[in-house]
């Protein structure tokens, strides 16, 4: 069973950066980032295997995320704020391989951490 723990979350101005981390154990195929803005439903924002990292549409070139396999970590470095990216985001594992166009669909994943708050004020 894949625990993972979010961390990072807060308040930032638009323009600000923030840098979410998420503690992983146990196997995981993929990992993503997802996130729920207040009153919409939940979006993928990356994700990441041995194979590819995609993005969301909206991400703009403006987020980074990355997994260091020897620390269990994966992170999501956002840049470039905007009040629209307000939202919990939650840290996402999938065991099984899926085509890359499933990568940020939440269906796919098996398990998911309990989500960090990112607020960003105009």
């Amino acid at each position: 069973q894949v625990q993972l723990v979010e961390s990072g979350g807060g308040s930032v101005q638009a323009g600000g950066s923030l840098t979410l981390s998420c503690q992983v154990s146990g196997y995981s195929y993929s990992l993503a980032w997802f996130r729920q803005p207040p009153g919409k439903e939940r979006e993928g924002v990356a994700a990441i295997n041995d194979y590819r990292t995609v993005y969301g549409d909206f991400v703009e070139g403006r987020f980074t995320v990355s997994r260091d396999t020897a620390k269990n970590t994966l992170t999501l470095q956002m840049n470039s704020l905007r009040p629209e990216d307000t939202a919990m985001y939650y840290c996402a594992a999938a065991r099984r391989a899926m085509g890359w166009s499933l990568l940020l669909q939440e269906q796919y994943y098996d398990a998911w951490g309990q989500g960090t708050h990112v607020a960003v004020s105009s």
